[in-house]
């Protein structure tokens, strides 16, 4: 099987953000078992209902890009206990009208400064990415929560925590055979 062809979301729009260090961190540490493409939401327009009839060029780029791809992971920070408003924003915009995470495989994971990481909006996440309209298949268990980012990479982004690392690979391992095995499955769908 060719490796899988994954679409990575930032899931702020922030300018900084260990989220993203996280997936380039991702894209380039697991090259040789999936081909991760980084994809930024802050071009994304907040939601509305009444922009409906003309789709903003940046949702149809992000929603081309998801419904070409075998996954996603998405790397969410954690905002009052629950995903960032523009994250929220994006995932309406892809609900709508093409459905791009329809069926589509998900990881989740996430990376914050506190020693919590980002348990709360990981499952707001899963919450959203299971409701009618979205229907994502997302990896059970395998959660990979990043506490402590600043801590853990260096200034190349490079992650110096051995347990971190080997979670990580365990983790993207699973996910990688999630995807295959989801793939496999609705071919003959």
């Amino acid at each position: 099987m060719p490796i899988p062809k994954l679409v990575g979301i930032v899931g702020n729009n922030a300018p900084f953000s260990y989220n993203r260090i996280l997936l380039q961190y991702m894209s380039r540490h697991f090259h040789k078992q999936a081909n991760l493409e980084v994809s930024e939401i802050d071009d994304i327009p907040l939601f509305n209902e009444r922009d409906m009839k003309q789709i903003p060029v940046a949702v149809k780029s992000l929603s081309d890009k998801i419904k070409n791809a075998d996954g996603v992971i998405i790397a969410t920070p954690e905002y009052d206990h629950a995903i960032p408003a523009s994250l929220k924003s994006t995932i309406e915009w892809l609900s709508v009208d093409e459905h791009a995470l329809t069926t589509k495989p998900v990881m989740v994971v996430g990376a914050s400064i506190g020693v919590q990481g980002t348990a709360r909006a990981q499952d707001n996440l899963r919450q959203i990415l299971n409701s009618p309209g979205v229907n994502s298949f997302v990896l059970p268990g395998f959660e990979f929560l990043l506490n402590n980012a600043k801590a853990k990479f260096d200034a190349d982004g490079q992650l110096t925590d051995d347990s971190t690392e080997s979670f990580l690979t365990e983790c993207v391992n699973h996910f990688i055979t999630f995807v295959g095995d989801t793939k496999r499955n609705f071919a003959s769908v």
